[in-house]
């Protein structure tokens, strides 16, 4: 069916069947009554496609099986009009023909809304045709600021359209031609709106394509149909920056404005959105288009890559589709079902990349296994053989972890067979330092930040006598006294800038604590599981697991037991006549340490004699686990991670004019989801996007020193000609 000029042409594939006015229901319910009748379709599809109501099918199809198709054309029996009398219908009539609003005719006449929407849809009264509906698709509509919708006449006509082909679907003609294959992706077309809600997250779309959201989209492929990938992934991006957290959250939120924030009628309702994400997200498409990214990134800010922090974070599982292997999780101190990622930031947070790990052995294996032969390759600028042969003390690049990557062989084996460098705590330090070594250094850490710490430094050996190494010791003085440890292998680094290094880690933890409640990493983006790949990655043994936990369980009582009888021995019983009931006590509880130490040694045996690890295809089929499906979770993160370094761009331009610098992403989350007016305007080929004030003076001078640098970028909406341009309502001139 298509709908053009106020009329209605079904059509049996290219050849049209049946036509009819828009507003003629008799037309519409004898019509869709004959198909259901001759089973060209069901009275489900009828629902479906045209919203109406189960109940109404069902009557229409009686009507015309019992009394055909007059019954549909003939007199309605019944009481005149009371509302809607002859005089009241000229009056809206005349209303109507005048341009006037239903909203305006239904208060001037003193109707309800409903009442006057009936008597349209029964044909007593016609509406003008809308301009829009002659609008050729691909034209961008040229009109000026008095033309602008608001967010209450926007609201009407969206749930108007719902009787038809669905909520805010106000571009039929596109939408049935995408459906029938003639439409590869809706054009880009802005309308006049004004108060459009989340209008504020334009302000992001400079920084979004900065850091490469609509780069190598080639790896994605194409979507076909009313929706782009452009479109999709501007959506995602959008929905991250505004906290909509989820793909389900989507539907409790007006997709008619949100869809005028992509140069639609509206975003995809939940289940469409889910199909594009399916098949953008289908093989490794996500994981190429990351590992594209991740290069981009690198390649753009040498200075931060050059020292890269790597961490591990555990995504909580509590689902039935699979038994994952515990990890234990540090935030929460207790050992629960997950997967755990490692991810790789650089000095301010920013991240670069991540790596999913379903069969986990530690960060040093993931470390040896996966991210640094990835860095080997990917990391810019790294001086040549060569020059590392010239400078015994020279190194590729640094690599900042916690106390869980400490390891002298692994330090002496990256130094050794790669150079480079890795700074982490001291697991193991030895005696206090005297304090006088300590000296006050200023430092600069990377976010700019000049803090004044007590340091010292020495030259510490680690590890034993074969596989040691000499590394470089420093040491913080705290105010209660207590020192930290540091290590480095980062021979020719400055003198103490390390401390700096290390203690920058704590932003790659902020990272973590602030992805997790704004931008939700940990929840799932689908709930499919699939098979672990083939691997050659030992697993624990459940007999040797099994074992384990029974060894832990004897050890316990029997510590348990040999507590009392040592408290019993060295405080004997002085009563003569309570006597006999200690020394019955005194030798059940032997006997009892006895067996105990007898079940212990025999289950140390047997642990002694099984395997720890067997190889992943020689572990039983009930002990296996799948790992959770990765491609769409790979895909958002991505998303996520592009995002979130949009918004750390756009904080390091505002806090260039806030007074407390922690207040920067704060504030931008009040952009996000603030509201804007949209003015296109092609006859100059710009999209004016007026943001609505802050909350305060203070923030709104900030806010504009933003939306001066946007505008110095001179960016187009991606899709269209039209140039960004932003202001802040009522902003005095610059």
């Amino acid at each position: 069916m298509v709908r053009r000029d106020g009329q209605w042409t079904y059509f049996a594939g290219i050849l049209p069947i049946f036509s009819h006015p828009e507003g003629d229901r008799r037309s519409f319910r004898m019509f869709t009554a004959q198909l259901i009748c001759k089973g060209v379709c069901r009275p489900a599809e009828i629902v479906r496609t045209f919203g109406v109501s189960k109940n109404s099918v069902v009557r229409s199809v009686n009507k015309y099986r019992e009394e055909g198709i007059g019954a549909f054309f003939a007199p309605r029996r019944g009481r005149g009009p009371t509302v809607m009398t002859e005089e009241v219908t000229a009056k809206a009539q005349d209303l109507l023909q005048r341009g006037t609003s239903r909203n305006e005719v239904a208060e001037e006449l003193g109707i309800k809304y409903d009442t006057l929407r009936k008597a349209i849809h029964l044909g007593r009264l016609q509406e003008p045709p809308r301009a829009e509906n002659a609008r050729p698709v691909g034209v961008v509509l040229d009109c000026g600021e008095g033309t602008a919708s608001d967010k209450s006449e926007r609201g009407v006509e969206d749930a108007a359209a719902a009787e038809f082909l669905g909520t805010a679907c106000t571009r039929p003609v596109e939408r049935v031609a995408a459906s029938l294959g003639l439409l590869d992706g809706a054009p880009t077309r802005f309308e006049t709106c004004r108060d459009v809600t989340f209008g504020g997250v334009l302000c992001a779309l400079p920084a979004l394509v900065e850091n490469g959201l609509f780069a190598h989209l080639a790896c994605l492929g194409s979507l076909g149909g009313y929706y782009t990938t452009v479109q999709v992934l501007t959506l995602l991006a959008d929905m991250a920056l505004c906290r909509i957290k989820t793909v389900e959250q989507l539907q409790y939120h007006p997709p008619g404005e949100l869809g005028k924030l992509l140069g639609l009628d509206r975003v995809p309702e939940v289940r469409c959105l889910r199909q594009k994400l399916r098949r953008l997200s289908a093989g490794d498409a996500p994981d190429q288009w990351a590992a594209l990214l991740s290069q981009d990134w690198l390649e753009a800010a040498p200075e931060l890559a050059g020292i890269l922090y790597v961490d591990g974070h555990v995504r909580l599982y509590h689902g039935q589709k699979t038994e994952l292997p515990r990890r234990y999780v540090a935030r929460q101190r207790l050992c629960l079902r997950g997967t755990t990622d490692y991810w790789v930031n650089d000095a301010l947070g920013q991240p670069f990349f991540a790596v999913e790990r379903p069969i986990d052995h530690g960060m040093l294996e993931a470390l040896q296994s996966d991210i640094v032969p990835r860095l080997l390759k990917e990391v810019p600028h790294q001086p040549s053989q060569e020059a590392l042969e010239q400078d015994p003390s020279r190194f590729r690049f640094v690599i900042v972890f916690d106390r869980e990557g400490y390891s002298p062989v692994f330090f002496q084996e990256m130094w050794q067979a790669h150079r480079i460098a890795c700074i982490t705590y001291h697991k193991y330090p030895k005696g206090e330092w005297p304090k006088e070594e300590f000296v006050e250094t200023s430092l600069a850490l990377p976010n700019g930040e000049q803090v004044s710490l007590n340091l010292a430094e020495r030259g510490s050996r680690i590890g034993g006598r074969n596989d040691g190494l000499w590394v470089r010791e420093i040491r913080k003085l705290t105010d209660s006294g207590h020192q930290v440890s540091l290590i480095s292998t980062a021979y020719g680094q400055a003198e103490l800038g390390d401390a700096g290094h290390l203690f920058a880690r704590w932003s790659q933890e902020n990272f973590f604590r602030y992805a997790m409640e704004h931008y939700a990493i940990d929840l799932l983006a689908e709930y499919r599981t699939e098979a672990i790949p083939e691997t050659n990655r030992p697993v624990v043994n459940p007999a040797w697991r099994e074992l384990e936990g029974r060894r832990r369980s004897l050890q316990g009582k029997l510590t348990q037991r040999q507590s009392r009888y040592a408290a019993r021995t060295l405080h004997p019983e002085a009563d003569e006549a309570k006597l006999p009931r200690w020394e019955r006590e005194k030798a059940s509880l032997l006997e009892e340490i006895e067996q105990l130490e007898h079940e212990l040694e025999e289950v140390k045996k047997r642990q002694k004699e099984t395997p720890h690890h067997v190889d992943w295809n020689a572990l039983p089929e009930a002990q296996k686990f799948q790992r959770l499906a990765p491609g769409r979770k790979r895909m958002m993160d991505t998303v996520k991670m592009i995002a979130y370094r949009a918004e750390t761009a756009m904080a390091g331009i505002i806090r260039e004019e806030l007074a407390r610098a922690d207040d920067a992403r704060s504030l931008l989350r009040d952009l996000f989801r603030s509201d804007a007016d949209l003015l296109p305007d092609p006859g100059t080929a710009t999209l004016r996007v007026h943001v609505h004030p802050m909350s305060n003076p203070r923030s709104n001078h900030a806010i504009r020193h933003l939306l001066n640098h946007l505008n110095d970028a001179a960016m187009a909406y991606p899709g269209t000609n039209l140039r960004l341009v932003y202001s802040l309502l009522g902003a005095p001139p610059q």
